[in-house]
């Protein structure tokens, strides 16, 4: 059973910074690939990062890329998201999610097998 466990979210200003990070519950990252997605309110489930088990693929939406950064700590068994220069428009629940490494870069929801229950990040303008 793969169970993760997001934390950093929170409140803060536009312009601000923060920094997630989903860990795994009784168990290693190992052979794992880790990805971050984030909901708005009314909105679908949308990627926002991605990176595998050697951190040598990382892969970012669009809307993000130059303003967060994902990172791995395979001994402290962590991939973390440090998000700057945040905006109204990053509010969301955020979640990591993983699955098995794979050689293809899935950035779907449905790519992933084991969800976290998300952490809540609300940037006030």
């Amino acid at each position: 059973q793969v169970q993760l466990v997001e934390s950093g979210g929170g409140l803060v200003q536009a312009g601000g910074s923060l920094r997630l990070s989903c860990a795994r519950s009784g168990g290693t990252f190992s052979g794992y690939a880790v990805g971050w997605f984030r909901q708005a309110p009314g909105k679908e489930r949308e990627f926002v990062a991605r990176i595998n088990w050697s951190a040598d693929i990382i892969d970012y939406a669009s809307s993000v890329k130059g303003r967060f950064t994902i990172s791995r700590d395979n001994a402290k068994n962590t991939v973390n998201l440090q998000m700057n220069s945040l905006n109204p428009e990053d509010t969301a629940l955020y979640y990591c999610a993983a699955r098995p490494t794979t050689t293809g870069r899935p950035i779907r929801p449905q790519d992933y097998y084991y969800w976290g229950q998300g952490t809540q990040v609300t940037v006030s303008s």
